[in-house]
């Protein structure tokens, strides 16, 4: 599983703690919600568990190993705002090929069209650019995602068609989710548990 064990951190040793001994984890398969007030932490978790940030103490590890330093990372972190994880200067088919180059099922069911490939990120809306981002994130390769407010910027139609093709890929797949979030209602809709991070920061 995905495990995160007394984790630790502050930007600087002159700054306060803002995550002080946390813990979590996330099964196969399972999908587990993370709540909290907001500038309590849940985005610096999701970093720390994706490898974009390393704890002051404590361990990440997935499947009982260190997260890789190199090559594809199992652990995939989707952003809530998609146009700071894609570079600008791509097309949208080499943004898609930088994990692997996604099926075309998988585009089609993200209703993701083909004249999308050849545009730049600019190109696209918002909802549209998050649809790559998941697309991007969904492969083999792939064993956990981390969604830190997916779909909080998107219409309901659009929320609704990202979480249907995450959720069933997923199950079908075995993959882990962990769902960043402070709308209760969502986490109670997805999710397997919801674990509080205010108690945890202390």
């Amino acid at each position: 599983m995905l495990k995160a064990e007394d984790l630790c951190f502050r930007y600087h040793s002159k700054h306060p703690w803002i995550l002080r001994n946390f813990s979590l984890e996330v099964a196969p398969g399972a999908v587990v919600g993370l709540s909290g007030l907001s500038g309590r932490g849940k985005t610096t978790i999701g970093k720390l568990l994706a490898g974009y940030l390393q704890p002051n103490q404590g361990k990440v590890t997935c499947n009982g190993q260190p997260l890789p330093s190199s090559n594809y990372c199992p652990v995939q972190l989707i952003f809530q705002n998609p146009e700071l994880a894609v570079n600008p200067r791509w097309r949208i088919s080499k943004v898609l090929a930088e994990g692997q180059t996604p099926s075309v099922d998988l585009l089609q069911a993200l209703s993701i069209h083909q004249s999308w490939l050849s545009r730049y990120p600019h190109e696209l809306s918002g909802g549209e650019l998050q649809r790559i981002a998941v697309a991007r994130s969904l492969n083999s390769s792939t064993r956990y995602l981390i969604a830190d407010e997916m779909t909080a910027m998107l219409d309901a139609n659009t929320q609704a068609l990202i979480w249907q093709v995450v959720i069933k890929y997923a199950r079908e797949q075995n993959v882990g989710i962990l769902v960043i979030s402070h709308e209760a209602a969502l986490l109670q809709r997805l999710c397997n548990y919801t674990i509080n991070v205010n108690p945890q920061i202390r």
